[in-house]
């Protein structure tokens, strides 16, 4: 009896093994070494050239050392399968080390959740994932994000006449995201949610302001809600959040280092606080625009920690000058814990990660979004050319028809892939020209760093 025992328990322990030997481990950290390109697949909301530049400013600024390419894949109106089909010409051609896939807010079709619907996303999904992986790229699944029903109820909604289907779409996104999750749990694919924090933060701002939205159409977050976004991708694959750190301290009545991260100090002065540093790392710092956004996820002390602290000072206030010029006034406790000069306009650094959030931005608004242009206008003139029943009726079918003769001169595939053809490495050329610019600037500068009691 004994021996029947302990041999069913060897079974089922070698069963749970095998079973258990079929899950993998769980992807987490995004490690970029120079030369490495990330792409971005996506649609209309990564065709926005939003939350993939704020990312891109992160990474500019973090890693000046590290040659970094990025490339938005985001087409607008985009499926699981409008990406499978452009797939060679726009993902495998970049030869990327890591590929995030946010695709799912079209898939859904606005609508109540449909078995049959999701199904589809399911499979073109699963085909997209199996050719990522035959690529050898590391994908990096990213939920759908929110759709806020709130500015639909009130009017302002993108795709107004489909409001009553649109009810309970947020939750059909919630039932995509929960796929997407289980999908990269199953593979050991990496993961973001953007899905809560947009939710979870327009929940929190419509306590006081009921009318609160960050995504004005319900559909596509503007740039707040897409700096949201930006920090949820940072902070779920495991990105670095120091920029630098300093600690100074008195010993023996003479001023020592304790500590510095990501810089170099040199000179500091036995009797008064004065030296030199080399920062690494430059703030990450994103275009006005969006600067609403960066402040409401508190993303500089999330991201971007940029310490000096010094201990051991008399009671009393303190002036904090960065090249001779006054940066700040603090008092001796703020300095004794560590302030934070990541969000200050002041410094040199925060000036200079300005100057590329500014040229990231020409870059984006100039030849990235002009080239995602091009490939939604190459993927509405195939449709109108193969696919004319993609289109919902005669009247829609005919202002496409007019459309493309309005921009492009002809609905003929072929004389508008010439066009195609010519302008796309224009544009790439410009985008790799302000590419260069952004590497020249991003460089380590000295600074001299001198505090005096006010």
């Amino acid at each position: 009896m004994k021996t029947r025992i302990i041999l069913i328990l060897l079974s089922l322990l070698l069963s749970f093994s095998i079973f258990a030997g079929d899950f993998k481990k769980t992807s987490s950290s995004m490690i970029l070494e120079d030369g490495d390109t990330v792409v971005f697949i996506g649609n209309s909301i990564t065709h926005q050239c939003l939350y993939t530049q704020y990312i891109e400013d992160y990474f500019y600024t973090r890693y000046p050392g590290k040659r970094i390419v990025f490339h938005n894949a985001g087409v607008s109106g985009d499926l699981a399968a409008d990406v499978l089909r452009r797939f060679d010409e726009d993902v495998v051609l970049f030869h990327p080390k890591y590929t995030s896939v946010l695709i799912g807010m079209n898939d859904g079709k606005y609508q109540s959740f449909n078995h049959e619907i999701f199904n589809t996303y399911k499979k073109d999904m699963s085909l997209l994932l199996d050719k990522l992986d035959t690529l050898g790229t590391i994908p990096i699944l990213i939920t759908p994000t929110m759709y806020d029903l709130r500015p639909a109820l009130m009017g302002n909604n993108w795709i107004e006449s489909e409001t009553a289907d649109t009810i309970h779409y947020n939750a059909t996104m919630a039932f995509f995201g929960a796929w997407v999750l289980q999908t990269a749990n199953k593979r050991g694919l990496g993961f973001v949610n953007m899905y809560e924090p947009l939710n979870r933060i327009t929940r929190q701002n419509r306590k006081e302001n009921p009318k609160f939205t960050l995504i004005e159409d319900s559909v596509h977050p503007g740039p707040d809600g897409q700096m949201v976004m930006a920090l949820a991708f940072l902070r779920d694959v495991e990105a670095d959040q120091i920029v630098s750190t300093i600690h100074l301290a008195m010993y023996n009545e003479n001023w020592k280092v304790l500590d510095t991260v990501n810089g170099k100090l040199e000179k500091l002065s036995d009797h008064q606080i004065r030296f030199r540093f080399t920062s690494e790392k430059l703030p990450w710092v994103v275009p006005e625009e969006a600067v609403q956004g960066y402040k409401l996820t508190d993303a500089g002390h999330k991201m971007s920690r940029e310490i000096i602290r010094v201990t051991g000072l008399k009671p009393g206030k303190y002036i904090l000058k960065i090249d001779k010029k006054t940066v700040g006034t603090y008092s001796y406790l703020q300095l004794s814990q560590g302030v934070g000069l990541q969000e200050n306009s002041l410094t040199p650094q925060y000036q200079q990660a300005l100057k590329i959030a500014i040229l990231n931005k020409k870059r984006n608004d100039e030849a990235v979004r002009p080239m995602r242009d091009l490939w939604e206008a190459r993927k509405v003139i195939w449709k109108f050319n193969n696919a004319p029943d993609d289109f919902d009726d005669a009247n829609e079918k005919e202002e496409t028809r007019k459309e493309l003769i309005k921009y492009f001169g002809s609905v003929d595939l072929k004389l508008f892939l010439m066009q195609f053809n010519s302008k796309l490495p224009v544009l790439h050329k410009k985008a790799k020209t302000i590419e260069d610019e952004i590497y020249r600037l991003n460089q380590p500068v000295e600074h001299t760093y001198e505090i005096v009691e006010e």
